[in-house]
């Protein structure tokens, strides 16, 4: 609708069936779009309610002022990118406040947080770049330089980043992506026969940016002390970071903890996407998990015992630690997670309460020192049957006791019922079932306004009233107790 005129157009298959003119006195101006998959081409389609409202919300931030509504939410935005990052971010864990800049074609809004590493939002032409390129690594270079130039000073590239929280987002004429998925940018130029795309970033935020921190004496001077934090730690570790790196190199050649695949993430293989490491405890697990698995695309990591108890720790126990070097090092994820080797982490741990344990301290290792993995959607849970119910034609697994009950109905009298007490106890041929087509994963999600540090507080931290009370109001058992908390 525009203007009071209105036009309708329907589409089938890609192809203009019908179009008509339409009255639209009193009509705001605006689209409605109506679609009904073809089930002829989307076979068995289902929508992932939690996908559609975060490209809605991207929509948003990339179009101030454009309202958007999903059943019954809205979403708009006023602030552009400025808002993206207030959504992302903890603003108790900001150093200063989100600095935002506009110009011709080009937006950026960014700060520093406590957390460790990078982490990007990065968007072309309305296109979320989850993979970052060409535009994410000339706002990477020019942020250096431009701080540099200000401060008169030549800090390390690594001081200046760590822990930097940014959006990007650009518009390009023709722009050109690495892959079918659109998710990373290859051009060099603004468009066909454009100036450099990396010198138009650059140059942008040096005068931008020094313009700002100029004005702004207290976020330039917030933004300084940070930098010479990152630098006093990094000179900290030092030495037992370069003891680490050469250690996990030379454990690199023949890791007996890491059974590697053979195509990752950042190759050019259509099947990048599907790349996962699985993280899993114990000989008997990690051996059906390896014997079952797809060489070309999972790689598997075995832990010894539960790993250490993180929470609070510097980021020197991470070279300290051996297996927690050896897998930052199979992730390839210590300079920030731009080089990350596996589109999936997949935490596979038994459902006892050891694997439970050892399911949290890793969750607890990620969140405190790569919490940037989990915001984009990196890490998951596998998830096992707990059940195989099976007569002389058919065998069924159940997922949890409700899927059983489903099952059994099925069944005529008697048939076998097992319940796995442990990864180990699935055979390599059952194992393929469950990491093939139909594997199943629970994602490890934030809400928009977690805070880590109050999250690993509450579970990780001292033990409080609080968490007893907790664990007692939560508590699963088949006997009653009597407890108090005193």
């Amino acid at each position: 609708y525009r203007g009071g005129e209105g036009l309708e157009a329907e589409f089938k298959a890609g192809i203009l069936v019908r179009e008509k003119k339409l009255k639209a006195k009193g009509e705001p101006d605006g689209t409605i779009v109506e679609f009904t998959p073809d089930h002829t081409i989307f076979k068995g389609y289902s929508f992932d309610h939690e996908i559609v409202e975060q490209m809605l919300k991207n929509y948003s931030y990339l179009n101030p002022g454009l309202t958007l509504h999903f059943n019954d939410k809205v979403f708009a935005s006023e602030n552009g990118l400025l808002d993206l990052l207030s959504e992302k971010t903890e603003t108790t864990t900001l150093r200063y406040p989100i600095i935002h800049l506009r110009g011709e074609d080009i937006e950026i809004a960014m700060s520093h947080s406590e957390q460790f590493g990078e982490e990007h939002y990065s968007f072309v032409n309305g296109q979320h770049t989850s993979m970052g390129g060409t535009h994410q690594a000339a706002f990477r270079e020019g942020l250096v330089k431009a701080i540099r130039d200000f401060y008169k000073k030549d800090y390390d590239t690594a001081d200046i980043r760590s822990g930097i929280v940014a959006a990007v987002a650009i518009r390009v004429d023709n722009p050109v992506f690495e892959s079918q998925t659109k998710t990373k940018l290859g051009s060099q130029t603004r468009g066909d026969d454009g100036p450099s795309l990396k010198g138009w970033i650059v140059d942008f935020l040096k005068e931008q940016l020094d313009n700002f921190l100029h004005i702004d004496s207290e976020t330039a001077g917030a933004l300084q002390k940070k930098i010479l934090q990152s630098e006093r730690e990094r000179k900290e570790m030092q030495g037992i970071r370069k003891i680490a790196q050469d250690r996990a190199k030379k454990a690199n050649v023949f890791n007996k903890k890491l059974r590697d695949c053979r195509i990752h993430r950042l190759s050019k293989d259509p099947d990048a996407n599907l790349t996962t490491l699985f993280i899993t405890e114990g000989d008997s697990a990690s051996g059906s998990l390896t014997k079952a698995r797809s060489v070309r695309t999972q790689a598997v990591f075995s832990l010894r015992g539960k790993p250490l108890n993180s929470f609070g720790m510097s980021k020197k126990i991470v070279y300290e630690n051996e297996e927690f070097n050896l897998l930052q090092h199979a992730l390839q994820i210590e300079d920030g997670i731009e080089g990350l080797r596996y589109q999936r982490i997949v935490l596979a741990t038994d459902a006892d309460v050891d694997g439970l344990h050892i399911r949290l301290l890793l969750m607890t290792f990620f969140l405190q020192f790569f919490p940037e993995l989990v915001k984009a959607n990196h890490l998951f849970i596998l998830k096992t049957p707990l059940f195989r119910i099976r007569d002389k034609t058919k065998t069924v697994y159940c997922y949890d006791e409700r899927e059983k009950d489903a099952a059994l109905k099925k069944f005529g009298k008697k048939p076998e019922i097992t319940r796995f007490k442990g990864l180990g106890e699935i055979s390599p041929d059952e194992f393929g079932q469950f990491i093939g087509d139909r594997m199943r994963l629970e994602p490890i999600r934030l809400s928009s306004k977690s805070s880590i540090f109050e999250l690993l507080n509450y579970y990780m931290g001292k033990n409080t009233q609080e968490r007893q009370r907790f664990i007692i109001d939560h508590l699963r058992t088949e006997d009653p107790l009597d407890l108090d908390v005193v």
